[in-house]
């Protein structure tokens, strides 16, 4: 397995577009994105948890049901989420685009993201559908131009693509994606893209993506916010030839071996990217009963508001370690618990058996200082191990969002 260039393009067959059509104010910045293949696709996906839903995804969700579906449209800016004409509007960008690409509407899905609230101004959509297929075939720049399209708070831009061999054959599968705040697991607010050339059936890619969100997309939290526009969306074009996936067999876990190398570094890029964020913060608790156990466990220590606040303090408190994992509902004894900070800077041990020890707080300042922290708990019950991600709490991420919308 190696990574390549290219994002949604770097697959066989797939092409993507990106540019400013004039639903966001600020003319440098792309909203309007499109992503198309060339041959007939399967599809998956998967959506947000909140109850309330933006009409693109409600939409999404009756027109995947098919499993195929070739292309996708969405932009930034507007969320069309709760908003005046919502459904009409989704409708209207999804046969836009079915129409300049010469498609049937139910092959065409979309997305939004953005403030929620607010009319989705459908005029410039429709005013550059045109120019924005055009652009389809500038290839790899169009992965890029996409991906700098669905970008709201985000600073930076989210976009991969691995390369493998199935059955003798070259597959590649590519992503963009989405994602600064509002983020928490089960879908942290998200728009995220793949494609693939691998052929694969559409009950085997829809399994294949649901095992790989479970451990990737949900693992990671900003703000403890789940959005209403969550969406993870997966195309296959078949073209790398490779014999069809249609059963759990080496094949199958091999492309799915390939899609979680992808979705991790991406879910990590975007727990990175977290609103105002200084650091990446990832979180390994091992030695647990189950990995369910490890995995809430994990989830709240990243989910904590006062752990988030003390690496950004770079302070070793792991005080607000311990008591995260105290409320998160697992039964453990805390005197078998150890807590460890490290980084490239270095590891430094800060509780052993649910109590503090001495340690160079220096040290231990200089190891929190790194872009990356990792808390590392053993909670000497068994052998599950799991790895959550999330990032710290700056007065940045109140600033950006307490004027959002204004």
């Amino acid at each position: 397995m190696e990574w390549i260039g290219g994002g949604v393009t770097a697959a066989k067959g797939f092409m993507a577009a990106g540019m400013h059509c004039g639903i966001r104010p600020n003319k440098a910045k792309n909203d309007l994105a499109l992503i198309c293949a060339e041959a007939p696709c399967t599809s998956a996906g998967l959506f947000t948890t909140n109850k309330v839903k933006a009409d693109p995804v409600m939409l999404d969700m009756e027109t995947i049901r098919g499993g195929h579906c070739q292309a996708i449209l969405a932009n930034s800016g507007i969320a069309n989420a709760c908003a005046p004409n919502g459904r009409k509007h989704a409708e209207e960008m999804q046969a836009l685009a079915a129409k300049a690409l010469g498609l049937s509407p139910d092959k065409v899905l979309v997305g939004s993201t953005g403030v929620i609230g607010q009319e989705l101004p459908i005029g410039p959509v429709r005013d550059h559908i045109g120019e924005l297929k055009a652009l389809l075939t500038e290839k790899p720049e169009g992965s890029d131009a996409a991906a700098h399209a669905i970008m709201t708070t985000d600073t930076r831009k989210k976009e991969l693509a691995v390369r493998t061999t199935i059955a003798g054959k070259t597959v590649t599968i590519g992503g963009i994606s989405k994602g600064s705040g509002m983020i928490h697991p089960n879908m942290g607010t998200m728009l995220c893209y793949l494609t693939t050339d691998a052929a694969i059936a559409p009950d085997m890619l829809r399994k294949a993506l649901l095992a790989v969100c479970r451990v990737t997309f949900n693992r990671i939290s900003v703000d403890g916010d789940t959005s209403t526009n969550d969406s993870l969306i997966i195309l296959a074009d078949g073209l790398a030839g490779n014999p069809e996936i249609t059963a759990e067999n080496e094949n199958y876990f091999a492309f799915v071996d390939a899609l979680k190398t992808l979705c991790t570094e991406l879910a990590r890029r975007m727990a990175r990217d977290g609103e105002g964020a200084k650091h990446l913060i990832t979180c390994t608790v091992s030695g647990a009963r189950s990995k369910e156990e490890a995995e809430t466990l994990a989830k709240s220590v990243i989910h904590s508001t006062l752990t988030k606040a003390a690496i950004f303090g770079c302070d070793a408190n792991w005080g607000r370690v311990l008591c995260a994992l105290g409320y998160s509902g697992v039964d453990f004894d805390p005197k078998d618990v150890d807590v460890a900070f490290a980084s490239k800077a270095g590891q430094i041990e800060v509780c052993a058996g649910g109590v503090g020890i001495v340690f160079d707080e220096d040290k231990a300042k200089k190891i929190l200082s790194e872009e990356e922290v990792e808390i590392l708990v053993d909670m000497h019950e068994g052998e599950a191990a799991v790895t959550c991600w999330g990032c710290d709490l700056t007065y940045d991420y109140v600033k950006i969002n307490g004027d959002y919308r204004t």
